[in-house]
C-alpha cells in the first residue's frame, strides 16, 4: 500500500529513474513486508533551481545537484530497525545500480493508518471491520 513520491532532476536518465524505482521496491518487499505487485510511484522531474537543499551540508553529509527526494507513505507499524534497514539498502542500491552518491538520497517515510487508503472507487478497501 505504499505510495512514493521520487522528486529528480529533470537530467536523469531512464536507466537512473528505472534504478531508483526499482531499490525503492525491492526494499518494500524485502525489507518491509509489502506484498509483491503493491507498486504505487509518482516520478516528478525538476529543473535545478527546484531541489534545494544545503549547499554547505547538513548533518555532517554533503550534497550534489544529482540529489533524489524520496517520500514514502505507508501504513504505520514498522520497527526503527526495520526503517534503519530500509534507508540503507535503499541507498545502497541507488548508489550501486544509479551510480549516484548514496549521500545524495534522501528519504523521509510518512505513516498513516489503513483506514486512510483508497485504491480506487471510492472504496476503503482496508475499512475496519465493523461488529
Amino acid at each position: 500500500m505504499p505510495l512514493v513520491r521520487i522528486d529528480i532532476s529533470k537530467d536523469a536518465s531512464p536507466e537512473l529513474i528505472r534504478a531508483v524505482s526499482d531499490a525503492i521496491y525491492d526494499a518494500m518487499v524485502e525489507i518491509a513486508n509489502v506484498p509483491a505487485h503493491d507498486r504505487f510511484q509518482i516520478v516528478t522531474r525538476h529543473a535545478a533551481d527546484e531541489l534545494i537543499y544545503p549547499a554547505e551540508g547538513y548533518l555532517g553529509l554533503s550534497y550534489t545537484r544529482e540529489i533524489v527526494f524520496i517520500q514514502v507513505t505507508w501504513v504505520a507499524g514498522r520497527t526503527t530497525e526495520v526503517k534503519k534497514a530500509f534507508y540503507k539498502k535503499v541507498a545502497e542500491d541507488i548508489s550501486r545500480h544509479g551510480r549516484i552518491r548514496a549521500e545524495d538520497v534522501f528519504i523521509s517515510l510518512v505513516d498513516s493508518s489503513r483506514e486512510d487508503w483508497s485504491f480506487g472507487g471510492g472504496v476503503m478497501q482496508y475499512a475496519p471491520a465493523t461488529s
